[in-house]
Protein backbone atom coordinates (compact mmCIF):
# COMPACT_ATOMS: atom_id res chain seq x y z
CA UNK A 1 0.00 0.00 0.00
CA UNK A 2 2.65 2.47 0.28
CA UNK A 3 3.97 2.22 -2.84
CA UNK A 4 0.39 2.97 -4.16
CA UNK A 5 0.66 6.05 -1.37
CA UNK A 6 4.01 7.02 -2.56
CA UNK A 7 2.30 7.27 -6.79
CA UNK A 8 -0.25 9.21 -5.56
CA UNK A 9 1.40 11.52 -4.17
CA UNK A 10 3.29 12.26 -7.07
CA UNK A 11 0.99 12.19 -9.04
CA UNK A 12 -1.32 14.79 -6.96
CA UNK A 13 2.02 16.68 -7.11
CA UNK A 14 2.95 16.58 -10.55
CA UNK A 15 -1.13 17.78 -11.74
CA UNK A 16 -1.07 20.53 -9.04
CA UNK A 17 2.30 22.10 -10.72
CA UNK A 18 0.74 21.71 -14.25
CA UNK A 19 -2.24 24.13 -13.35
CA UNK A 20 -1.76 27.35 -15.38
CA UNK A 21 -1.30 30.12 -13.68
CA UNK A 22 -1.53 33.94 -14.47
CA UNK A 23 2.13 34.52 -15.76
CA UNK A 24 1.58 31.40 -18.34
CA UNK A 25 -1.01 33.31 -19.57
CA UNK A 26 -1.02 37.67 -19.60
CA UNK A 27 0.59 39.15 -22.33
CA UNK A 28 3.19 41.92 -22.01
CA UNK A 29 3.99 41.96 -17.98
CA UNK A 30 6.33 43.99 -15.90
CA UNK A 31 8.22 41.56 -15.15
CA UNK A 32 11.31 43.17 -14.15
CA UNK A 33 9.20 46.10 -12.68
CA UNK A 34 10.81 48.86 -14.77
CA UNK A 35 8.64 52.00 -15.01
CA UNK A 36 7.30 51.85 -17.93
CA UNK A 37 6.78 55.53 -17.65
CA UNK A 38 10.19 56.14 -18.61
CA UNK A 39 10.59 52.43 -20.90
CA UNK A 40 10.43 53.04 -24.28
CA UNK A 41 8.53 50.46 -25.05
CA UNK A 42 8.17 49.96 -28.75
CA UNK A 43 10.66 48.70 -31.45
CA UNK A 44 10.87 51.02 -35.10
CA UNK A 45 10.32 48.52 -37.42
CA UNK A 46 13.09 49.24 -40.15
CA UNK A 47 11.33 49.66 -43.77
CA UNK A 48 10.49 46.57 -45.24
CA UNK A 49 12.29 45.36 -48.23
CA UNK A 50 10.85 43.79 -50.82
CA UNK A 51 11.69 39.67 -51.32
CA UNK A 52 10.44 37.13 -54.47
CA UNK A 53 7.17 36.56 -54.65
CA UNK A 54 6.08 39.90 -53.09
CA UNK A 55 3.11 41.26 -54.80
CA UNK A 56 2.82 45.14 -55.68
CA UNK A 57 0.06 47.50 -56.35
CA UNK A 58 1.39 50.10 -58.43
CA UNK A 59 -0.79 52.97 -59.40
CA UNK A 60 0.61 56.20 -61.65
CA UNK A 61 -1.27 59.59 -61.36
CA UNK A 62 -1.37 62.79 -63.10
CA UNK A 63 -2.96 65.82 -64.12
CA UNK A 64 -4.28 64.24 -67.75
CA UNK A 65 -5.96 60.89 -66.30
CA UNK A 66 -5.71 59.64 -69.33
CA UNK A 67 -1.95 59.55 -70.00
CA UNK A 68 -1.57 57.14 -67.25
CA UNK A 69 -4.72 54.72 -68.26
CA UNK A 70 -2.30 52.04 -69.50
CA UNK A 71 -0.49 52.01 -66.58
CA UNK A 72 -3.47 51.60 -64.09
CA UNK A 73 -5.71 48.51 -64.42
CA UNK A 74 -9.38 48.64 -63.83
CA UNK A 75 -9.71 46.00 -61.51
CA UNK A 76 -6.55 47.42 -59.16
CA UNK A 77 -8.71 49.65 -58.10
CA UNK A 78 -10.83 47.41 -56.53
CA UNK A 79 -7.31 45.80 -54.11
CA UNK A 80 -8.61 48.27 -51.11
CA UNK A 81 -11.84 46.41 -50.67
CA UNK A 82 -10.18 42.92 -50.05
CA UNK A 83 -10.15 41.44 -53.94
CA UNK A 84 -7.09 39.23 -53.35
CA UNK A 85 -7.83 37.85 -56.40
CA UNK A 86 -7.61 40.84 -58.05
CA UNK A 87 -4.59 41.94 -56.28
CA UNK A 88 -2.76 38.82 -57.78
CA UNK A 89 -3.59 39.01 -61.43
CA UNK A 90 -3.04 42.67 -61.82
CA UNK A 91 -0.33 43.10 -59.50
CA UNK A 92 3.36 43.35 -60.41
CA UNK A 93 4.86 40.22 -58.81
CA UNK A 94 8.45 40.21 -58.19
CA UNK A 95 9.82 37.20 -60.08
CA UNK A 96 13.06 34.80 -59.24
CA UNK A 97 15.55 37.14 -60.43
CA UNK A 98 13.94 40.06 -58.25
CA UNK A 99 11.81 41.87 -61.47
CA UNK A 100 8.42 43.13 -62.15
CA UNK A 101 7.09 43.63 -65.22
CA UNK A 102 6.00 47.08 -65.72
CA UNK A 103 3.94 48.32 -68.83
CA UNK A 104 6.45 50.70 -71.59
CA UNK A 105 9.24 50.27 -69.23
CA UNK A 106 9.48 46.45 -68.95
CA UNK A 107 11.15 44.42 -66.47
CA UNK A 108 12.29 46.70 -63.04
CA UNK A 109 14.67 45.02 -60.51
CA UNK A 110 12.99 45.82 -57.07
CA UNK A 111 14.67 43.24 -55.00
CA UNK A 112 15.84 44.28 -51.61
CA UNK A 113 14.49 48.02 -52.27
CA UNK A 114 11.72 49.46 -49.76
CA UNK A 115 8.49 50.78 -51.22
CA UNK A 116 10.03 54.55 -50.74
CA UNK A 117 12.74 53.45 -53.10
CA UNK A 118 10.56 51.74 -55.51
CA UNK A 119 8.55 54.84 -56.00
CA UNK A 120 11.69 56.79 -56.58
CA UNK A 121 12.80 54.09 -59.49
CA UNK A 122 9.83 53.84 -61.31
CA UNK A 123 8.92 57.85 -61.16
CA UNK A 124 12.43 58.55 -62.70
CA UNK A 125 11.86 55.91 -65.08
CA UNK A 126 8.73 57.23 -66.47
CA UNK A 127 9.83 60.36 -66.52
CA UNK A 128 13.40 59.31 -68.27
CA UNK A 129 11.63 57.21 -71.36
CA UNK A 130 7.58 58.09 -71.21
CA UNK A 131 6.64 61.47 -69.60
CA UNK A 132 7.68 65.39 -69.64
CA UNK A 133 8.45 66.91 -66.51
CA UNK A 134 5.05 69.00 -67.28
CA UNK A 135 3.12 65.78 -67.08
CA UNK A 136 3.44 66.35 -62.97
CA UNK A 137 3.17 62.34 -62.36
CA UNK A 138 3.05 61.04 -59.23
CA UNK A 139 4.01 57.48 -58.51
CA UNK A 140 2.50 55.17 -55.57
CA UNK A 141 3.88 51.79 -54.75
CA UNK A 142 1.87 49.53 -51.74
CA UNK A 143 2.22 46.06 -50.92
CA UNK A 144 -0.34 44.01 -52.05
CA UNK A 145 -1.76 43.26 -48.18
CA UNK A 146 0.64 41.63 -45.49
CA UNK A 147 0.35 38.32 -45.93
CA UNK A 148 1.42 35.63 -42.69
CA UNK A 149 0.76 32.07 -41.51
CA UNK A 150 -0.22 31.03 -38.46
CA UNK A 151 -0.13 27.08 -37.17
CA UNK A 152 0.16 25.73 -34.27
CA UNK A 153 -1.90 26.06 -30.77
CA UNK A 154 -4.00 28.53 -31.92
CA UNK A 155 -7.90 29.47 -32.58
CA UNK A 156 -7.71 29.35 -36.52
CA UNK A 157 -4.58 28.03 -38.00
CA UNK A 158 -4.29 29.31 -41.84
CA UNK A 159 -2.96 31.79 -44.10
CA UNK A 160 -4.30 35.24 -43.44
CA UNK A 161 -3.80 38.70 -45.42
CA UNK A 162 -4.53 42.07 -43.51
CA UNK A 163 -4.73 45.78 -45.62
CA UNK A 164 -2.06 47.29 -43.23
CA UNK A 165 1.38 48.66 -43.53
CA UNK A 166 1.95 47.61 -39.69
CA UNK A 167 0.42 44.67 -37.97
CA UNK A 168 2.19 43.62 -34.20
CA UNK A 169 2.55 39.62 -33.38
CA UNK A 170 -0.21 40.09 -30.72
CA UNK A 171 -3.05 41.70 -33.87
CA UNK A 172 -1.78 38.78 -36.23
CA UNK A 173 -2.56 36.35 -33.54
CA UNK A 174 -6.01 37.52 -32.45
CA UNK A 175 -6.23 37.84 -36.41
CA UNK A 176 -6.18 33.83 -36.11
CA UNK A 177 -8.70 33.36 -32.85
CA UNK A 178 -5.37 34.11 -30.32
CA UNK A 179 -3.26 31.43 -28.92
CA UNK A 180 -4.91 28.44 -27.27
CA UNK A 181 -4.88 27.97 -23.30
CA UNK A 182 -2.37 24.67 -24.37
CA UNK A 183 -0.39 26.89 -26.29
CA UNK A 184 3.13 28.11 -24.90
CA UNK A 185 3.05 32.52 -25.42
CA UNK A 186 6.78 32.55 -23.81
CA UNK A 187 8.32 30.49 -26.92
CA UNK A 188 6.51 31.82 -30.08
CA UNK A 189 8.58 31.10 -33.12
CA UNK A 190 8.63 33.72 -35.82
CA UNK A 191 10.25 31.94 -39.11
CA UNK A 192 11.10 34.74 -41.11
CA UNK A 193 12.28 34.79 -45.00
CA UNK A 194 15.35 36.42 -46.19
CA UNK A 195 17.41 36.76 -49.29
CA UNK A 196 19.40 33.90 -48.32
CA UNK A 197 16.97 31.64 -47.28
CA UNK A 198 15.09 31.52 -43.95
CA UNK A 199 15.90 31.67 -39.84
CA UNK A 200 13.53 31.15 -36.98
CA UNK A 201 13.62 33.25 -34.12
CA UNK A 202 11.90 33.68 -30.85
CA UNK A 203 9.57 35.79 -28.79
CA UNK A 204 8.47 35.62 -25.20
CA UNK A 205 4.83 37.51 -25.40
CA UNK A 206 4.17 36.87 -21.95
CA UNK A 207 6.95 39.85 -21.31
CA UNK A 208 6.59 43.27 -22.32
CA UNK A 209 10.06 44.11 -23.56
CA UNK A 210 8.75 42.01 -26.01
CA UNK A 211 7.15 45.54 -27.45
CA UNK A 212 11.05 46.33 -28.09
CA UNK A 213 11.91 42.78 -30.56
CA UNK A 214 12.46 43.61 -33.44
CA UNK A 215 9.77 40.43 -34.55
CA UNK A 216 7.04 42.43 -32.72
CA UNK A 217 6.01 43.57 -36.29
CA UNK A 218 5.69 41.28 -38.44
CA UNK A 219 6.73 41.09 -42.24
CA UNK A 220 4.82 40.13 -45.45
CA UNK A 221 5.50 35.98 -45.50
CA UNK A 222 6.38 35.35 -41.96
CA UNK A 223 5.63 32.07 -40.56
CA UNK A 224 4.03 31.76 -36.69
CA UNK A 225 4.31 28.91 -34.91
CA UNK A 226 2.88 28.52 -31.43
CA UNK A 227 4.00 25.29 -29.62
CA UNK A 228 1.84 23.39 -27.21
CA UNK A 229 3.16 23.52 -23.46
CA UNK A 230 4.80 20.72 -22.40
CA UNK A 231 1.71 20.06 -19.63
CA UNK A 232 -0.65 19.04 -22.25
CA UNK A 233 2.14 16.14 -22.66
CA UNK A 234 1.38 14.54 -19.87
CA UNK A 235 -2.52 15.25 -20.64
CA UNK A 236 -2.79 17.73 -17.22
CA UNK A 237 -5.67 20.13 -16.77
CA UNK A 238 -5.91 23.57 -17.55
CA UNK A 239 -7.46 24.41 -14.43
CA UNK A 240 -7.41 23.08 -10.64
CA UNK A 241 -10.92 21.86 -11.41
CA UNK A 242 -9.78 19.73 -14.11
CA UNK A 243 -6.90 18.40 -12.61
CA UNK A 244 -8.96 17.57 -9.76
CA UNK A 245 -11.39 15.35 -11.70
CA UNK A 246 -8.46 13.72 -13.00
CA UNK A 247 -6.68 12.98 -9.50
CA UNK A 248 -10.30 11.55 -8.41
CA UNK A 249 -10.31 9.38 -11.33
CA UNK A 250 -6.66 8.20 -10.87
CA UNK A 251 -7.66 7.64 -7.12
CA UNK A 252 -10.94 5.41 -8.14
CA UNK A 253 -8.89 3.30 -10.06
CA UNK A 254 -5.87 3.02 -7.90
CA UNK A 255 -8.02 1.71 -4.88
CA UNK A 256 -10.51 -0.02 -6.95
CA UNK A 257 -6.87 -1.99 -8.02
CA UNK A 258 -5.81 -2.19 -4.36
CA UNK A 259 -8.96 -4.31 -2.69
CA UNK A 260 -9.01 -6.16 -6.05
CA UNK A 261 -5.21 -7.20 -5.65
CA UNK A 262 -5.62 -7.96 -2.41
CA UNK A 263 -8.64 -10.42 -2.19
CA UNK A 264 -6.91 -12.07 -4.50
Amino acid sequence: MNRYLIFICLTVCILFSSCLTNKDLVYLQNKDGADIETFNLTEQPKPYKVQVNDILSITVKALDEELVGIFNPVETTNASSGNQAGLYFNGFTVDLHGNIEFPVLGKINVLGFTIDEIEDKVESELLKQYFKETAEIFVTVKLSGLRYTVTGEVGGTGVYTLFQDRVNIIEALANAGDIALTGDRKDVLVIRQYPDGQKIHHIDLTDIKAMKSPFYYIQPNDIILVKPLKRKSIGAGQTAFQNLTTIASILSVLVSTYFLTKNL
